[in-house]
């Protein structure tokens, strides 16, 4: 008896040993990561009719188009609510029911399928729409018009939908470039990360302005200082903040560089502290930065070259805030005008506009380098990238 006790002991010890367990299965099924909805805003036209959608794998940085989420005229900037129920797209439309005026779109998101239901259209209450952004509670929606040099605030409503502006502020005044700086060109719009100013980025003007927020009514008012100035014909178009809020990046179309300012939330004040060129040394060609995106590490910086058609990647010095540039890589496509890191920081997706296609890179997490993946997506005139979590 006691030889067969053992020989059955040694049995289901090699049992044990060489079949995996059925719950040791399930629970790597589990880890696997949901993937991502992709929206894709486009100049439309010939080839593109809206906005597009694809499927995104965090895993593997795979890259599965969906097609057409809505059929809407020239959705070149796109935003969602915290939550992820509710996306908005800047159309940049010249008449708007009657006006010369542009739009703003406000949809539900199917989650099941990525297909965008359109809620409502409003005027952006200015021309050229180019940016749009919620406040931090998703109550709000900012649009900077860069046709008119306005921007305005728009109420979003229990169902999603868009009331009519809460705020339009008219910018003033010109710079230096007589070609590109005869007046005022709002061209990014965005709150503060503890949301109480909202700041603008004015390519005509050369300055960032600073709005104070009143939360409950969505009123804008200039703050005190009103504004950070750039170096003349910089023409800054888009920012973004350092992940604890003390810094504040600028990307300047015209004179292709990032300034770097020490941010005090308090006050809702910048002070500059660098400038520094997003172009490898020896390029003489003729080149316009676009999109500037932090990490969410906050450890790197990322900016776009249309001309040199490449991103710049920077890496952030955690106590000045400066910048050391680290590399400068091709985006194997024609004029990136938008690019966008995916919430886990593993991935870039570049949007050439001019040469209809989405690359993937792979972000190194300790140098911040970006590798092509070899993941690519056909797509007319991309001009924005969202993500959207999943639930």
């Amino acid at each position: 008896m006691k030889t067969i006790r053992c020989f059955s002991l040694l049995f289901a010890a090699l049992v044990a040993v060489l079949l995996p367990a059925p719950n040791v299965r399930a629970a790597k099924k589990t880890l696997t990561p949901a993937q991502y909805l992709v929206y894709v805003g486009t100049y439309t036209g010939a080839k593109s009719k809206g906005i597009y959608v694809f499927r995104f794998d965090p895993a593997t940085g795979a890259l599965f188009p969906r097609g057409l989420a809505a059929e809407v005229t020239s959705p070149s900037y796109l935003a969602t609510d915290p939550r992820g129920q509710f996306l908005y797209a800047a159309n940049e439309v010249g008449e708007f029911r009657g006006l010369k005026a542009g739009a703003l779109s406000a949809f539900a998101i199917n989650r099941k399928t990525g297909r965008l239901r359109l809620l409502n259209q409003v005027s952006s209450r200015g021309t050229a729409p180019c940016h749009l952004s919620l406040d931090k509670t998703g109550k709000y929606v900012f649009v900077a018009n860069y046709g008119s040099g306005t921007v305005a605030a728009f109420p979003i409503l229990a169902d999603g939908w868009l009331g009519e502006a809460s705020a339009v502020i008219q910018h003033h005044g010109k710079s230096v470039n007589p070609a590109r700086q005869q007046g005022p060109h709002a061209h990014m719009i965005a709150p503060s990360p503890d949301n109480r100013f909202v700041l603008a980025a004015d390519l005509g003007l050369d300055q960032v302005l600073v709005h104070r927020l009143d939360a409950a009514k969505g009123t804008l008012t200039p703050n005190d200082p009103p504004f950070a100035v750039l170096r003349s014909g910089s023409g800054p178009r888009h920012f973004t903040f350092s992940p604890d809020a003390r810094f504040v990046y600028v990307i300047s179309e015209m004179g292709s560089s990032i300034t770097a300012f020490s941010y005090d939330a308090a006050r809702g004040a910048l002070a500059e502290l660098q400038s520094i060129s997003t172009l490898p040394p020896d390029f003489k060609g003729e080149n316009n930065d676009a999109e500037i995106v932090m990490h969410p590490s906050g450890k790197f910086l990322y900016g776009s070259n249309r001309g040199h058609d490449s991103i710049a990647v920077f890496a952030i010095d955690p106590v000045k805030g400066t910048l050391t540039p680290v590399d400068y890589v091709s985006t194997q496509g024609k004029t990136p005008r938008n690019f966008a890191i995916d919430p886990t920081g593993s991935f870039l997706i570049a949007a050439n506009m001019d040469s209809d296609n989405l690359v993937v890179f792979r972000i190194d997490p300790r140098s911040g380098r970006l590798t092509p993946t070899g993941q690519t997506a056909e797509v007319s005139s991309p001009v924005c990238v969202t993500f959207v979590a999943p639930q």
